[in-house]
């Protein structure tokens, strides 16, 4: 069954974090949440293109609750900061990881890894471990992870995390894409076993028009244009996040993305389809003990049995 921004159900009453939430995808996954009448934090690390977006919402029709959250995903003191910031909160009901960085130059950050790994994947482990006792509060609310079918394909070099011997931006991108996928069905797993009732669901934006590609010089900029023409603009994006995050036929441990061709690109969102590699217990396991000791921020789950 696909699903659309018309099947939205209300979320008059709700709050939802969205991390990345200045631009493109993220940006129209808060819009849309707003629209339908949810409180919507953006959690984003630069202050002036958060409080732009925010006002780019606020211009339309409907009534709009939002606020600025500062969260910069490569530096753990700041998202410990955000995580306590969020306690002012009286819910949070959706907290939808979606930030990320896409083929940079070679950097590092927590831990001393390579920066994909560390915004896109160990940033959002520590912020989601920080906010479960939040997130399972009344009645219990949702995670999504936001994954990419670049994800195929990649593993996970354990050996190689801080990119010393050597380093790919395709490669280490879709390793961070990896675990995020990763990361969101062992947290399912974890959940479930524990008995919390928070669901934890992933999902994938196809191939849509997105900042993610600045880095990818004049040919990102070309390249970021024809796609958002001829596969998905940042607001079709939106639709498997927006389905994992509100759909209530949803369930823990399920995955969306484009509901079209090779899921690149559709007008709605589905079910998506996850490697092997991608739904391995013991490979989610080793990734999130290692995500432990790189952050120093245990979600104290204790493995599925």
């Amino acid at each position: 069954m696909s699903f659309a921004f018309s099947d939205i159900p209300d979320q008059t009453g709700k709050t939802a974090i969205v991390t990345g939430a200045n631009t493109g995808i993220g940006l129209e996954i808060a819009r849309a949440l707003s629209r339908k009448g949810a409180r919507v934090l953006l959690a984003c690390r630069d202050a002036d293109k958060a409080n732009e977006a925010i006002e780019d919402i606020k211009s339309g029709p409907e009534r709009a609750d939002l606020d600025y959250l500062h969260l910069d995903l490569a530096n753990v003191a700041s998202v410990r900061d955000a995580a306590e910031e969020t306690q002012k909160e009286k819910r949070i009901d959706m907290l939808v990881n979606n930030a990320g960085v896409m083929m940079p130059p070679l950097g590092r950050a927590t831990g001393d890894v390579e920066l994909q790994f560390a915004v896109n994947h160990l940033g959002h482990f520590a912020f989601t471990a920080l906010l479960l006792d939040k997130l399972a509060a009344d009645g219990g609310g949702r995670v999504v992870t936001q994954s990419s079918i670049a994800h195929k394909g990649a593993r996970i070099d354990f050996d190689n995390l801080d990119a010393r011997h050597g380093y790919s931006r395709t490669r280490f991108y879709g390793q961070s894409k990896l675990a995020n996928l990763l990361f969101a069905m062992e947290l399912d797993r974890r959940l479930r076993a524990a008995d919390k009732p928070v669901t934890s669901i992933a999902c994938h934006p196809g191939i849509a028009q997105t900042e993610l590609t600045r880095h990818m010089g004049i040919f990102g900029s070309v390249f970021g244009s024809v796609v958002g023409l001829a596969l998905n603009t940042s607001e079709q994006g939106a639709f498997p996040a927006l389905q994992a995050a509100t759909d209530p036929g949803a369930e823990g441990g399920d995955y969306y993305g484009p509901y079209g061709f090779r899921e690149m690109s559709g007008k709605a969102s589905g079910p998506a389809y996850a490697t092997k590699t991608a739904r391995d217990p013991l490979l989610a396991a080793r990734l999130w003990k290692r995500s432990v000791e790189l952050t120093g921020i245990d979600p104290e789950l204790a493995p599925a049995s």
